[in-house]
């Protein structure tokens, strides 16, 4: 497995999605026991960083992913896997460094510039379309990180509400408010709506969520990014009239 050249897996659909290999290792200089990292030391941690994203996006959907896991599939013991990552979280979150760095070209930048009133539904759908591809490519990465963040673990809560502020002040200018002002009815309103969208690609992502809650709905992502996209057009129309 090289570790220079970035690799991909086919995602649903048979797209092929790139994955990300380094985690940030660049801006680590030293394993949690203090130690200088060295050629040796980056090529173990990026061992352990490759070995974690071939599970979670290439092994299949029972597969439990755990630290043992990775460090079985690194070939590693566990004392080793220890001096760079001291829990699971703290390896998932390398692991979402290098993926919201991918962020802004695959659904942020649709935000910057103000939508005309004419093209609001067309651009409201192209947004929520590309936040879905983008859970789309990272499913599991994020319904983990998700699932420890509802569990309580502090990290992957900053890490989750951190991924949303963007979007939300993004969403706050594209009705005419002033993002500055967190306690704005724009602010509450762009909130609102921000966590109805995330939870909707949450369970539009999720292999088996839409059969536990409703047997007859068919595992199809317009079902729920359609009316994401008309909610989102419907409250951006509403807080520029007022």
């Amino acid at each position: 497995m090289g570790d220079a050249a970035p690799r991909f897996a086919t995602g649903e659909g048979g797209e092929a999605a790139p994955l990300p290999v380094r985690g940030g290792a660049g801006s680590v200089s030293h394993n949690l026991a203090g130690q200088k990292l060295g050629r040796k030391g980056r090529d173990t941690r990026d061992r352990i960083i490759a070995a974690a994203v071939e599970l979670i996006y290439c092994a299949p959907p029972e597969t439990q992913i755990s630290l043992s896991a990775v460090a079985r599939a690194a070939n590693l013991g566990m004392t080793s896997l220890y001096n760079y990552f001291s829990d699971l979280p703290e390896l998932l979150l390398a692991l979402l460094e290098g993926v919201m760095a991918t962020a802004e070209e695959r659904y942020l930048a649709m935000l910057r510039q103000r939508w005309a009133d004419a093209e609001l539904a067309d651009r409201c759908y192209e947004f929520i379309a590309g936040y879905h591809d983008f859970w789309a490519r990272h499913t599991r990465l994020l319904h983990l990180r998700n699932s420890l963040s509802d569990g309580g673990d502090q990290r992957m809560i900053d890490q989750r509400v951190g991924a949303t502020q963007p979007i939300i002040r993004r969403i706050v200018e594209q009705m005419d408010g002033d993002p500055r002002q967190p306690r704005s009815p724009a602010s509450a309103m762009a909130t609102v709506l921000m966590i109805g969208i995330e939870r909707s690609v949450t369970i539009a992502t999720d292999r088996e969520l839409p059969i536990l809650i409703a047997q007859d709905i068919q595992h199809d992502a317009n079902h729920f990014l359609r009316p994401c996209a008309r909610l989102m057009e419907m409250a951006i129309r509403d807080m520029r009239a007022g």
